[in-house]
């Protein structure tokens, strides 16, 4: 029973900052101002761990590495969690371990990536229907117009509504079947 309240909350936790951390590195892939709600969020919940990183990891091409690294790491501090709680280390040898648990942390965080992708979607198609003046508009058209404008020259507008959204979740889906 504590084991699996400590498990929710490791897995809590981690998952919230991994989110974070890798809705900073698309922000700033894309370009997308920090100069709003979302933002400032994201700014004040990660400056944390970002800001003394970038002191020692440059970017590369113009990407934080800063800000997905950690989010990685994270990923490999909750496999490892994640086994130490269960006992596992004594069942697999070191150096499996050692390359499973990295490998599954990069297959997490891309699917956590997929995760977030789809839910900016949905928020995207929402927020279109629903209010598309809203203040978190703009940072979320910037943030899924990557995905959606290609989407966009193949996928007609159907009565005035965009169903690339909806495409580019499908696809989304299709991948974290792979993944």
């Amino acid at each position: 029973m504590l084991t699996q309240a400590l498990t929710f909350v490791i897995d809590t936790l981690t998952g919230f900052l991994t989110v974070l951390l890798l809705l900073r590195f698309y922000m700033q892939a894309f370009r997308v101002s920090f100069a709003n709600q979302i933002g400032a969020f994201v700014v004040q919940l990660t400056n944390w761990l970002v800001k003394p990183l970038r002191r020692v990891l440059p970017g590369i091409f113009g990407l934080d590495l800063a800000s997905v690294l950690p989010a990685y790491l994270v990923q490999v501090f909750l496999l490892l969690s994640l086994i130490a709680l269960r006992g596992g280390f004594e069942l697999i040898a070191p150096e499996s371990l050692i390359v499973l648990v990295f490998w599954q942390a990069l297959l997490a965080t891309v699917r956590i990536s997929l995760y977030l992708l789809i839910a900016v979607l949905f928020l995207q198609a929402i927020l279109s229907w629903i209010n598309p003046y809203s203040p978190l508009s703009q940072p979320v058209a910037q943030l899924t117009r990557p995905f959606l404008d290609p989407l966009r020259r193949f996928v007609p507008t159907i009565a005035g509504i965009d169903l690339a959204p909806l495409v580019a979740i499908l696809l989304a889906q299709l991948v974290l079947i792979f993944v």
